[in-house]
C-alpha cells in the first residue's frame, strides 16, 4: 500500500483487518448520517452485526478491497472500498467479451483529518487495485444532497450516467389509482 508522498509520517494506507471492523462500522454510520443530514442516531445491534459480517466477507473477497488510512498513533483516519463488477457482453457480434467496472462503494475521511491527502491516497490505491483486475471504468453513487461529494467527484471526471430514483410504495400506488 502507499504512504503519503508529501509527509511519510502523516499516515499509511493499508488493507483493512478484522480488528478494524468496529471503526469501519463507525465510519459507515458517520457517512450515512452525513449524507442524510440528520441528527445523530445509534445503529441497532442487528445492523452492526450485519455490517460486520458484510465487511468480513468483503475482506475475504479477492475482487474487492477495503483500505484504511492509519495515523502514526494507530488511529484510523479514513477508509475506502471498491468491488470489481463483471458483466458479460450482450451482443453476439462482440464475441466472448467481459466488461469489468470498479464500484466505489464508500470513501470516508474523518473531518479532523481532511486536507491531508488521505482521500487522494485512498483513491489512488483503490484505482491501482482496480487496474490490477483489468478494470478500466469506475462507477460510484452519491446522494444529490451531498454537495461535497458532487464537487469532488465532478472534478475527478465523474459524470452522471443515469438516475437512481426512490419512492414510497404508497405514493406510487396512490398515483396509479389517480390514473384510472
Amino acid at each position: 500500500m502507499s504512504t503519503n508522498k508529501t509527509n511519510a509520517a502523516a499516515f499509511v494506507v493499508r488493507e483493512a483487518r478484522e480488528a478494524d471492523i468496529p471503526v469501519l462500522i463507525d465510519f459507515l454510520a458517520k457517512l450515512a448520517l452525513h449524507v442524510a443530514g440528520g441528527v445523530d442516531h445509534v445503529l441497532k445491534d442487528k445492523e452492526q452485526k450485519r455490517l460486520a459480517e458484510s465487511l468480513r466477507r468483503t475482506m475475504n473477497d479477492a475482487n474487492a478491497r477495503i483500505l484504511v488510512a492509519e495515523l502514526p498513533d494507530q488511529r484510523l483516519a479514513g477508509m475506502g472500498y471498491l468491488a470489481v463488477w463483471r458483466s458479460p457482453g450482450i451482443w453476439e457480434q462482440a464475441g466472448d467479451i467481459e466488461f469489468k467496472s470498479g464500484i466505489i462503494d464508500d470513501i470516508w475521511v474523518e473531518p479532523d483529518c481532511r486536507k491531508l491527502g488521505i482521500f487522494s491516497a485512498l483513491l489512488q490505491d483503490l484505482i491501482a487495485f482496480a487496474e490490477s483486475r483489468d478494470v478500466q471504468e469506475l462507477i460510484l453513487e452519491y446522494s444529490v444532497t451531498n454537495k461535497e461529494a458532487d464537487a469532488v467527484w465532478s472534478k475527478l471526471g465523474f459524470k452522471p450516467t443515469g438516475v437512481r430514483a426512490a419512492a414510497f410504495t404508497q405514493t406510487v400506488k396512490a398515483e396509479l389509482a389517480n390514473r384510472q
